[in-house]
């Protein structure tokens, strides 16, 4: 089933204030409607008579190995596409062999997550209350996550074009940011921290003693910044669109933050509007080590099973079944393995 197929499925089944917050951007939505269309416009230039009888999609990311370089990324209110939200993704993400990036606002409790097995690390908010922000780190680091994801393109929330009345009105509150102990705080303190800068890098693996992860970055210069700033990734985002209207689309970002990165032994991940097997090729050609879906996962943990599976069908499907697709598309680009994708099959 094609991406776009499951996004029409998985609309008709949530209710019109979910499907909106899974699917809108900031302003006029003008970055969000542009990023898989950016992927798109790419060609390909397969190399020939080369020995691709045995493909292998398999991949290292911080030294995690995976059988996959398709991953999930963090996203909220996955409890309204499913009961089980995380939980089932993390099922799902584990029978893959792949790794999740868990939201500093799930729905599901960071040990719940774990129970799965699956390998994760935690998108991170830094809130205007820090003692909030590393209780919820402590309990993160104490749960097994085994990394820190610092989103740093949301200094502020981009505003929303909302038709109706807003999803996290009508979700219910233990579906939301379940592992931030917020009881008898004003709402103040759950707002981002405006004032976050390279040194909160340094404090983040101070405090955890994980690795940090730079997400939401698309400028060259901001990420040699980070990356002398202690982030042993970068990861290319303009957070699906839905912050600062008319940004660039990640796939334009990329190949400079790649060029800007390599020899430095920075990775460098990237999301954003990436909906079909060609589309992971061209990233991991252009210098990515992994690629991050956002709301494919969500439309296929909202469509893609019966409730007593939690979801997990679908999300393992849309994770097989780009993977069988990945490995496909290699072979007729005449890649054995991901480090044999390089930049020049792109033009």
């Amino acid at each position: 089933m094609r991406v776009d197929e499951l996004e029409e499925i998985a609309l008709r089944c949530l209710p019109p204030e979910v499907s909106e917050y899974f699917n809108q951007g900031a302003f006029a939505g003008l970055t969000t409607s542009a990023a898989p269309g950016a992927w798109d416009r790419l060609r390909l230039r397969p190399r020939v008579l080369r020995d691709v009888s045995c493909v292998s999609t398999a991949a290292t990311v911080l030294g995690h190995e995976v059988a996959t370089p398709i991953m999930v990324a963090p996203t909220a209110l996955q409890r309204a596409a499913h009961p089980e939200g995380e939980v089932a993704t993390a099922r799902a993400v584990a029978a893959t062999s792949s790794l999740m990036c868990v939201s500093s606002n799930s729905g599901s409790t960071f040990e719940d997550i774990a129970a799965t097995g699956v390998q994760w690390w935690l998108q991170v908010y830094i809130r205007r209350d820090r003692g909030l922000t590393l209780a919820m780190l402590q309990r993160a680091r104490a749960a097994g996550a085994s990394a820190m994801v610092l989103t740093a393109d949301t200094p502020v929330v981009g505003y929303k074009r909302n038709a109706g009345q807003p999803a996290t009105d009508v979700i219910p509150a233990e579906h939301q940011r379940v592992n931030l102990d917020a009881i008898g705080l004003p709402q103040s303190a759950l707002e981002h921290a405006a004032d976050v800068g390279p040194d909160d890098i340094g404090w983040l693996h101070e405090v955890t003693g994980l690795p940090v992860i730079v997400k939401g970055v698309l400028r060259e210069d901001d990420a040699r910044m980070v990356a002398a700033a202690g982030a042993v990734a970068v990861w290319v985002s303009n957070h699906g669109g839905r912050q600062l209207d008319q940004s660039i689309t990640t796939a334009e970002a990329l190949p400079a933050i790649a060029s800007a990165l390599s020899g430095t032994g920075t990775e460098v991940y990237v999301d954003g509007g990436i909906r079909k097997a060609e589309h992971v090729l061209a990233a991991l050609s252009l210098g990515a080590k992994a690629v991050f879906l956002g709301r494919p996962v969500l439309w296929a943990l909202a469509a893609g099973g019966d409730v007593h599976q939690g979801g997990r069908a679908g999300v393992a499907h849309l994770l097989t079944e780009l993977t069988g697709d990945l490995a496909h598309v290699m072979a007729l680009a005449g890649a054995r393995n991901v480090a044999e994708l390089s930049p020049d099959l792109v033009g």
